[in-house]
């Protein structure tokens, strides 16, 4: 009998399934690999069946887990583990990369102090490697090129990458800066004039770090694969610059569910291969020990990412010699036989244009402290936003600037969630596109004011956040949040009121306006929705935001009925509609709830497809059921007796 064949290696962009190990290597590891053996890999292989594995190599505190020979291992090893993960995969035919963490770095720079960062208050950084110094190349390549050639690993997933990144105020940066900047000013906080300049340049420092080692890896080795950590992401949002391979990011191991959502469209546009990262646990603030989560709960955060398009991967720990705990390979098996079941139906699908909702990164790039991380509240609003959008059963993508350059037009309707800085160019671009019979819809008065003369609006006195409560619909509901007063144009439409008391008996002014401008329509709101939805969410908040859109864009190509726990994308995959219903459902936004076993099922759902024609069949997957429907007013009608997770509805046209 002949050999097995060996299964070729799929690269990144052809992968849809994958499992993360790591475990960050520290002083007290000192028997490395003794339970780590050719068995254990082979069961992940069998168990799972992923395109690809990533383990551990370098975490942050910067001790290597296998034996390196440039770079700092750790204490002790029986045997080295990374040899025996890359003989299996190799063997099975399965794409091994490597974690390792690129920026954050304790043991580079407790060894080599010019290798840090330097703070505004002239301290080294005890965690955290100079994106301007000589770190990359005596270690990070170095060390790289040893695991491209000594092991033969088809990439690596660098960590600790530009969410470590901080203003630094080391000799020889500040003087590149003054030198670029033609200033001796050294701004140390936001509120410091020349702060942006200083922060772009220190987010420049950072592209052409990672330019560089990706670039050198590619020329070292052809075929080695590199993603940076949630570069490119709304960690990072801009054009991709950088020769990466894929973008990847690993989202909220709490309320995972909100966090794929944001995450995933974010980097859904970027038009690079892209994959999402589960953590497989959970815990509560303040506790040490975290429990695995459940199947469901994996299922449900996987629905999330494979319904735009993406791959997923979940996150195991290791043990700390690097071995794994194994019965976490059963839970894994039934979350990968869920996702590859959606995979023919979902990976690599486009969306249809339907609500475009703005990051505005010119905007976050000003909004400071951070450099390359949302951790301050700065997406607070679009996150509430997003949420809303969702409930009411829209198919939201999250665009970027660019993303709407030369394809603006395709969207019926743009929504701008409080952003208050936009590029003179892009407002012009957008008055464009409403003249042209867009459909703009701006929240929050910061936004509005930038757009005051075609609302109409004449806004009075500053922004303030003061009590206030939002009428609409003869409900009343508690915005604690900040507004304006305007004065609006005889004869434009107002929707919504806000009253100083809880009551409808005083005096109140207008919560919004639409006005006509061009062939198309802006409307604005002049109260902030997006963070108090995201933090304090109201039915009447909801209820007012969708009187908004629905007077733009009273059209969209799907409509759900029966539950607001129903998220859909509506995707084209080849020539065919994908209709992608998510059921969110569910405690997973609850800081105290670890883990729950089942998601709720909800229906019967009433759904309704606008489509040009009346299709030959409506085809319900995974499982190929046919489903009975009706054709009438140019809409597929019918009804879902009841959603479990994740269902597709692929609208199949005769040929």
């Amino acid at each position: 009998m002949g050999a097995r064949r060996r299964r070729k290696r799929l690269r990144r962009a052809d992968s849809f399934l994958g499992i993360h190990f790591d475990f960050h290597a520290d002083d007290g590891c000192k028997r490395i690999g003794k339970n780590v053996t050719r068995g254990m890999v082979r069961n992940i292989i069998k168990h799972v069946q992923p395109d690809y594995i990533q383990c551990d190599c370098k975490g942050h505190p910067g001790l290597s887990s296998y034996p390196t020979k440039v770079g700092h291992p750790a204490p002790g090893f029986v045997r080295d583990p990374l040899r025996i993960w890359r003989d299996v995969t190799a063997a099975r035919g399965v794409a091994l990369y490597v974690h390792y963490s690129g920026v954050e770095d304790h043991e580079a720079v407790r060894r080599h102090r010019g290798w840090a960062r330097v703070g505004p208050n002239r301290r080294r950084d005890k965690a955290n490697t100079s994106v301007f110094g000589p770190y990359v190349d005596e270690l990070l390549l170095p060390q790289l090129k040893e695991l491209a050639d000594k092991y033969r690993v088809d990439g690596a997933w660098v960590d600790g990458e530009c969410w470590a990144l901080e203003p630094d105020y080391g000799r020889q940066v500040l003087e590149a800066f003054h030198r670029a900047a033609h200033t001796r000013a050294v701004p140390r906080k936001p509120t410091d004039k020349r702060w942006f300049a200083f922060a772009e340049f220190c987010r420049e420092g950072f592209r052409k770090y990672l330019r560089h080692y990706v670039d050198e890896m590619h020329a070292h080795r052809r075929g080695f694969q590199v993603a940076s950590n949630w570069a490119f992401s709304s960690f990072m949002p801009e054009p991709v610059s950088a020769d990466v391979d894929f973008l990847s990011g690993d989202f909220s191991p709490n309320d995972s569910v909100n966090s794929a959502r944001l995450e995933a469209r974010c980097l859904a546009g970027q038009g690079t291969p892209w994959d999402l990262m589960a953590w497989s646990f959970r815990w509560k603030s303040g506790q040490t020990c975290p429990s695995t989560k459940s199947v469901a709960q994996l299922q449900q955060e996987a629905a999330v990412v494979v319904a735009l398009g993406g791959g997923f991967q979940v996150y195991f720990r290791q043990k700390r010699d690097g071995s794994i705990y194994d019965w976490q390979m059963d839970t894994m098996a039934e979350v990968a036989r869920f996702c590859r079941e959606r995979q023919p139906f979902c990976h690599r699908s486009e969306p249809v244009p339907q609500v475009a909702l703005l990051y505005g990164g010119a905007a976050y790039y000003r909004m400071g402290p951070d450099l390359l991380r949302p951790w301050s509240g700065q997406l607070d609003a679009m996150k509430g936003i997003l949420r809303s959008l969702l409930s009411l059963h829209y198919s939201v993508e999250i665009t970027m600037e660019h993303h709407l350059s030369g394809r603006i037009d395709t969207y019926p309707i743009i929504i701008v969630p409080e952003w208050e800085y936009l590029e003179k160019a892009f407002k012009e671009e957008l008055l464009g596109y409403v003249e042209r019979g867009g459909n703009l819809l701006l929240i929050g008065p910061g936004a509005a004011a930038m757009f005051a003369k075609p609302l109409g609006a004449a806004f009075r006195k500053r922004a303030e956040t003061r009590d206030q409560w939002l009428e609409y619909g003869g409900n009343l509901a508690a915005m604690k949040t900040v507004s304006r007063r305007v004065s609006l144009r005889d004869g434009t439409q107002t929707v919504g009121r806000l009253f100083a008391e809880n009551e409808t008996s005083g005096r109140s002014r207008p919560a919004a306006s639409i006005a006509e401008y061009g062939e198309g329509k802006i409307a604005a709101t002049y109260l902030n929705l997006g963070e108090r939805f995201n933090h304090a969410s109201t039915s009447v908040a909801r209820d007012f935001l969708a009187a908004l859109v629905r007077e733009l864009f009273p059209l969209p190509i799907v409509r759900v009925e029966g539950s607001d726990t129903v998220d859909v994308s509506v995707n084209r995959l080849g020539s065919q509609l994908v209709v992608n219903l998510v059921n969110t459902a569910g405690p997973h936004a609850d800081p105290n709830v670890a883990v729950f076993d089942r998601v709720p099922l909800i229906g019967p759902l009433n759904v309704s497809i606008r489509t040009d024609k009346r299709p030959e069949r409506v085809i319900l997957q995974p499982g190929t059921r046919h489903l009975p429907f009706r054709f009438a007013d140019g809409a597929v009608q019918l009804t879902l007796p009841r959603l479990d997770i994740h269902e597709i509805i692929v609208i199949e046209d005769s040929e």
